[in-house]
């Protein structure tokens, strides 16, 4: 759904849960700074609302948007996380370079989820300038960044209550 027709920080409140004792990886890239730290805000904010101890949020910068997926990793081989967050920002310009920074960096996020079995999210904006970026990191859109946390709470909710119940819901199921 369009980001024109849905406000990135609405989320059901209610029906998150809580991430009390759960850790959280936060990647940012350094490039485009001015939107990608208030998208940072935006997330650091939401785990914190919902029960998330500072000390359980490791954040790191790297220098762009295509280092997210090296910098997860790296990350992840210092800590053990519920869930990392990858925040990013890449503005289309003269040429196609936002196309293959963003389908290599969406792909080797879904490679480190795979791989690792922690989820690994893609917040990451796609802007096609620099007025849609600002609208979608705390502008009229809301702000990404929340989207993102939210994300990661569910995702790391979801791999929780999986470990306790042991039930299937009709999908075959995989051992580790």
């Amino acid at each position: 759904m369009s980001s024109a027709l849905k406000n990135l920080s609405e989320y059901d409140e209610d029906n998150m849960p809580s991430v009390e004792k759960m850790k959280f990886g936060i990647i940012v890239s350094e490039w485009n700074k001015e939107i990608t730290h208030k998208l940072f805000e935006g997330c650091y904010d939401t785990l914190i609302k919902h029960g998330a101890a500072e000390e359980d949020i490791f954040s790191i910068q790297v220098p762009g948007t295509f280092e997210l997926p090296a910098g997860a990793k790296i990350l992840g081989k210092k800590e053990i996380l519920n869930a990392v967050i990858c925040i990013g920002c890449v503005i289309k310009g003269e040429t196609s370079h936002n196309e293959y920074i963003n389908q290599s960096v969406a792909q080797g996020l879904v490679n480190m989820s795979i791989m690792t079995g922690v989820p690994h999210i893609f917040g990451v904006l796609t802007p096609n300038d620099e007025q849609q970026a600002k609208d979608r990191a705390g502008g009229k859109y809301g702000n990404k960044g929340v989207e993102a946390a939210s994300t990661a709470i569910r995702m790391a909710h979801l791999e929780k209550s999986l470990k306790k119940d042991k039930k299937s819901m009709g999908f075959k199921t995989y051992k580790k």
